[in-house]
């Protein structure tokens, strides 16, 4: 939303212990006032929908992943940090907003830093959304293969025909699903499919649960499965910060609640964040114990091709991603929009439409060149948001406040953009050192341990043959040559 263009104006007569007040109109005129431009608003349900739609996504299936990388016991630990983190740094980045008395990120920081800010700010503010945009249309390549391989069975003739071509899926769904929605022009009005793509990750959630009594009992844990802590700590924190990042939709959100007091604001914000951290701690020690070392960046890999169950999951995640990915077009068009068109904030029919369709091309096109979704997750959580969560908000809050910078009040501050900072650093280090180690992914290859075996039924996890065990884990073996 370009400076001009906001439902509401942050103003710059209160201080944050203002936010405390209660939830009258009154109480927060001159803070949050809201403008009678005939926009259709959001009611608190609604928002918090949207806002948890906006942190549930790809990121979600990468959990358990994130826990492999950290450590079964220090990844639980930095799900529930970076979520405390997380929900401080949004508050932080409403509070920079009010004192640069501006309505969106990218003035927020023009005013604290000029132009370079403000140009640093828009490259990162584009890249996240637009990398999560990616990866969306990865996990949908690679899902929809999936199901279509299930329903293609023992024939190979679907597979290998254009259905089974995750170039092709990507490209239908983008005509026909993810491009549409995409091309609204208010956010409000995707409040209802949010709750819907919300109902379906919950259904996942159950389905993940259900399916861990029978893989728990079937894979033995890789060696050092449940170490406390990894090597790959940075690479963890930055899937999880992708996962939890919200902060560039922040305010495109935040000005469609209706009403946005201090109590209101503060009950989607505090919601929202708490919500989506008990769904990625369930979602991550469930997937993670089902898999141990063999979990893959995209959880939904590593179950068999003919769980029907699993399947189910599998379409209804497509579903999800296909939901979730218009509020990431959303912040991604209001960037360009507002760094190429300053002057003309106003959107016509004709550049929003020609602007939208380069930009889901775009993703498209990316999106078919690779299908590692765990290195995606960790680049863009690395590169992109952590500056974005962490960084940016707390420099620009300290640079707006009157206090000295080494003040006590800008402790806190100081501490989340150290945490950013270091996160960001040792991250990308990691993420070189293993780009150069060689990076693999296993998308399409049905797992070693769902090879089917003429006598067993496959509503469980397929025993394998001696000779598929490969370098598969001692104890795995021993398990399986207890049924061949």
């Amino acid at each position: 939303m370009a400076q001009g263009e906001g439902t509401y104006i942050l103003g710059n007569s209160h201080t944050m212990s203002d936010f405390s007040d209660t939830s009258s109109v009154s109480d927060t005129r001159g803070l949050m006032e809201e403008k009678d431009d005939g926009k259709p608003r959001s009611s608190i349900p609604m928002t918090s929908f949207n806002f948890i739609n906006s942190i549930i996504g790809s990121g979600i299936i990468g959990m358990p992943f994130a826990l492999k990388q950290a450590g079964f016991g220090l990844g639980l630990i930095l799900i529930i940090l970076v979520a405390f983190v997380t929900d401080y740094s949004i508050m932080v980045l409403i509070e920079a907003g009010r004192l640069s008395n501006t309505d969106t990120y990218q003035d927020m920081v023009l005013v604290a830093f000029g132009r370079p800010g403000f140009y640093i700010l828009t490259v990162l503010q584009f890249l996240y959304p637009f990398i999560a945009m990616v990866s969306y249309n990865v996990v949908i390549g690679d899902t929809i293969t999936k199901i279509i391989a299930w329903i293609g069975g023992e024939n190979p003739t679907l597979i290998h025909s254009v259905l089974g071509n995750r170039q092709f899926i990507i490209t239908v769904v983008t005509i026909i699903v993810t491009l549409p929605l995409s091309l609204y022009k208010n956010i409000t009005m995707l409040g209802k499919w949010a709750f819907l793509s919300i109902m379906l990750i919950i259904f996942i959630m159950v389905a993940v649960i259900i399916r861990l009594s029978t893989f728990i009992g079937t894979i033995s844990p890789t060696p050092d499965a449940w170490q406390f802590a990894n090597y790959n700590v940075s690479q963890a924190v930055g899937i999880m910060a992708f996962a939890y990042m919200c902060h560039h939709n922040t305010f495109l959100i935040h000005s469609s609640l209706e009403n946005p007091t201090k109590k209101r604001w503060g009950f989607v914000t505090h919601f929202s964040v708490l919500f989506a951290m008990v769904m990625l701690l369930i979602l991550g020690i469930t997937g993670y114990a089902s898999f141990t070392g063999l979990t893959e960046g995209d959880l939904l890999e590593n179950y068999c091709r003919e769980d029907i169950l699993m399947n189910v999951c599998r379409l209804f995640f497509a579903i999800t991603i296909m939901l979730t990915y218009p509020v990431e077009c959303f912040v991604t068009r209001e960037v360009v929009e507002t760094a190429v068109f300053p002057s003309n904030p106003e959107s016509p029919m004709w550049r929003h439409v020609t602007v939208t369709v380069v930009i889901v091309t775009l993703t498209a096109a990316i999106s078919m060149t690779t299908d590692c979704l765990g290195t995606v997750l960790e680049l863009n959580g690395i590169l992109a948001a952590a500056p974005l969560a962490f960084i940016i908000p707390a420099a620009c809050v300290m640079r707006l406040r009157q206090d000295a910078i080494f003040s006590k009040k800008n402790i806190a501050a100081m501490l989340l953009m150290a945490f950013g900072i270091i996160i960001a650093g040792c991250g990308f280090v990691m993420a070189i050192i293993n780009m150069v180690e060689g990076i693999s992914c296993s998308h399409g290859k049905e797992p070693k341990y769902c090879i089917k075996d003429n006598h067993t039924d496959f509503t469980t996890v397929m025993p394998v043959s001696p000779a598929d065990t490969g370098s598969m884990d001692v104890r795995i073996r021993s398990f399986i040559n207890r049924f061949v």
